[in-house]
């Protein structure tokens, strides 16, 4: 796959005091990102529960380049930086665009999978690794 991205719509309640969208609404934009590509290629919610697996996240940075308005329409597309071969550990990159060509911010996490009884990290099942092996790739994508 070349490129993944879902469009987004701002909403009243997305704005903060100065008209512009709030600063934690931009992870929430990158994490309904990855759970729709991790959706759609069949890595569900039902699928997590059924194999008591969940995603966590270590470290989520976001660099904020250009606000984001009531009235923009927003774009968010999701890169995968770096995987382990099991796929237990990734690392992922977003970008938000507006209005088609403005860069309006940068958001990179590192994460892994948590087995949800035992509360420790877990090597996904082969499906996982087979749904990230479809994410597009960075430019300095590192496995």
């Amino acid at each position: 796959m070349e490129s993944y991205s879902v469009k987004l719509e701002i909403r009243w309640a997305d704005l903060d005091p100065n008209f512009h969208v709030l600063h934690s609404k931009y992870y929430d934009f990158g994490a309904y990102c990855r759970m729709q590509f991790l959706t759609t290629h069949g890595m569900t919610t039902a699928v997590m529960m059924e194999n008591n697996i969940g995603p966590i996240i270590f470290r989520e940075e976001c660099i904020f380049k250009k606000e984001i308005k009531f009235g923009d329409e927003p774009e968010v597309s999701l890169k995968l930086s770096r995987c382990n071969a099991d796929a237990s550990r990734w690392s992922m990159a977003h970008e938000i665009l507006i209005n088609g060509n403005t860069l309006a911010a940068i958001i990179n996490i590192d994460g892994a999978w948590m087995d949800t009884k035992l509360r420790k990290l877990t090597k996904p099942p082969e499906l996982f690794k087979t749904g990230f092996d479809l994410i597009p790739k960075t430019v300095n994508f590192n496995k």
